[in-house]
């Protein structure tokens, strides 16, 4: 049976110290450390795929954090599974000692507990993605609704578009026939009917107040 560690940051330039520290003080040398220094969107990763051929039935592999092993926990929990189940092999994370595949607790195995935690985990997770989601999207309506654009830079109105856009309010012309006037396409002259009755709606609202 032999122990690794698996340590890993998001980028080059931050520090490994403390991790390192920490699989020094179980009694692990840098021999045994695979460390990869990459954003944990995936698994595609140089040092961690050194570690998984390494790995053999009945090792044990340390991790300071199960965040260091990745950021999707919909992946975490395939990784873990394979090599737990498929590798057979006990995986502790040193912050969270119910990640622990060794320990076993009134009849029940750390496997499973393991498994079960990782499975909240990735619940709370979600919730938390799709929460974040509705907050951007109430941010944006509320940004919106007070002016705020997004995206591409408005045109201009052409110099002549009042003059037009009277003629069109008055149905004497159509709406095709003001974009050719306008040089511009039926879409772009109804996004500029919106903004500017829009904008004249708002001045009529503040004078009103």
């Amino acid at each position: 049976m032999n122990k690794y560690a698996y340590i890993r940051v998001s980028t080059k330039d931050q520090n490994i110290d403390r991790q390192k520290f920490a699989m020094k003080e179980i009694g692990l040398g840098t021999r045994q450390m695979f460390i990869d220094k990459q954003s944990g969107k995936d698994f595609n990763r140089k040092g961690y795929k050194k570690l998984v051929k390494k790995l053999k039935k009945g090792d044990e592999l340390y991790i300071k954090s199960i965040d260091r092993l990745g950021r999707d926990y919909d992946e975490i929990i395939e990784q873990w599974r394979y090599l737990v189940k498929k590798k057979e092999v006990e995986i502790i994370v040193l912050d969270f000692p119910l990640l622990d595949t060794r320990n076993q607790v009134n009849g029940i195995t750390g496997k499973f507990i393991a498994d079960l935690v990782l499975q909240v985990l990735s619940y709370v997770a979600q919730i938390e993605r799709e929460n974040t989601k509705q907050r951007q999207a109430e941010g944006i309506k509320a940004a919106k609704e007070k002016g705020v654009r997004f995206g591409r830079p408005q045109l201009p109105y052409p110099e002549n578009f009042e003059e037009i856009y009277l003629c069109y309010k008055e149905k004497q012309i159509s709406k095709r026939e003001c974009a050719r006037r306008l040089s511009t396409n039926h879409t772009t002259f109804s996004n500029w009917v919106n903004r500017y009755e829009l904008k004249k709606n708002r001045k009529i609202e503040v004078f009103v107040k």
